[in-house]
């Protein structure tokens, strides 16, 4: 079974020649989609990087210019987005389904993260354990979606939503992540102030492992490393450092090397497990994702010219990611809404490579109507 192609852009050649990579764009049940793909040789076991923000089991719907609604909430002008009604045994068998298909299509050394909320995200990461296998689960990631709210609730604020990341296999592709110091960190690991404000801290100048022969071990302006451990330098290399004023002495003539913050934060600092990526202010699309929050995934877990899929797309933010950063994508969504975006979106960017939208054979109707919009 084949996609059935409906518009190229930016392409000159046939719309769909299997030898020659376009990113694609599809319109539909995205199941439907993704069992198609199987078919291709090209995508199938090849796709390096899954990311994925499907519903959350709001009972909401969501429509193109408000945030959400309830599902008995009255009428509205605005267009359905999408409609996340689905809940309990359904939606986990839902994504069950989806998560199956997509482990499937994933490269040997491929990964998937799940962007889901604190209501059902353990309920999913039970899943993803079944599917991937534990031993797979590589990050629980938090991610503050929001400033504090003060809402009249008798609970804790929710500020933030959880990333599941998986890997497919042992060897999975990975690029370090890092980030700048903010201010608070650099107050926080830097609490040392010297007269002219130059913040600082101090490391110890041994190391473990004891040395008797070698002159790291030897004593240095009679002192000797503590017990099992060795000097870091060479008495010649203490003696330079002590006389650049690198070396700090405490009360009890314990000496320390000083580090300075501004030289310091020059490197940068990996990434942890909480991340601050705030939703869009003015969203093209309900619950439309941080554009640099997928920026950084897809640079983390992907290489240049790899496949980057999301069967989710919503407004295209992991697509736009992804061909910012020279990665070959596939798009799907159901949402004729998600679709016009996402179509808007690549379209306004300066350096657009070749892309095609098709659909699956049941929408073909649907989607030739968002064409005339």
């Amino acid at each position: 079974m084949k996609l059935i192609p409906v518009k190229r852009y930016g392409m000159q050649a046939q719309f769909f020649d299997e030898t020659v990579w376009a990113n694609m764009l599809i319109f539909g049940d995205n199941v439907v989609a993704l069992e198609t793909l199987k078919d291709y040789p090209n995508i199938y076991e090849q796709v390096r990087l899954v990311y994925i923000d499907p519903p959350f089991a709001t009972n909401h719907i969501y429509r193109a210019g408000m945030e959400r609604t309830s599902h008995v909430s009255q009428s509205t002008n605005d267009q359905v987005a999408y409609i996340d009604t689905l809940t309990g045994k359904p939606y986990l068998e839902f994504l069950r389904e989806r998560f199956i298909v997509l482990r499937e299509l994933l490269s040997k050394d491929g990964s998937m993260y799940v962007h889901i909320d604190c209501n059902v995200g353990h309920y999913v990461k039970v899943l993803l354990d079944e599917v991937f296998g534990k031993e797979y689960f590589i990050n629980d990631i938090a991610r503050i979606k929001c400033n504090p709210k003060n809402f009249q609730r008798k609970a804790y604020g929710n500020v933030r939503d959880t990333i599941l990341f998986y890997s497919k296999g042992k060897d999975y592709v990975w690029n370090h992540s890092f980030e700048k110091y903010s201010e608070d960190d650099i107050k926080r690991l830097f609490s040392k102030v010297e007269p002219s404000g130059r913040r600082y801290t101090t490391n110890p100048l041994h190391a473990p492992g004891e040395t008797h022969n070698g002159p790291t071990g030897q004593p240095w302006r009679g002192c000797l490393p503590p017990r099992g451990r060795h000097w870091r330098y060479p008495p010649d290399k203490l003696e330079e450092l002590d006389g650049q004023g690198l070396i700090e002495w405490s009360r009890t003539g314990n000496p320390r090397k000083k580090i300075y913050a501004d030289e310091f934060v020059k490197k940068k600092m990996k990434r942890q497990d909480v991340w601050e990526f705030k939703d869009p202010a003015y969203p093209d699309y309900p619950t439309q994702k941080n554009l640099e929050m997928l920026k950084v995934i897809v640079q983390a877990s992907s290489n240049p010219g790899d496949i980057v899929l999301d069967c989710f797309a919503g407004a295209g933010t992991t697509l736009l990611a992804a061909e910012q950063l020279g990665r070959r994508w596939i798009g799907i969504d159901n949402s004729s809404v998600a679709i016009a975006v996402t179509l808007k979106r690549l379209l306004k960017l300066k350096s657009q490579r070749p892309f095609g939208l098709y659909c699956t054979e049941d929408s073909l109707e649907t989607v030739q109507e968002i064409l005339k919009k």
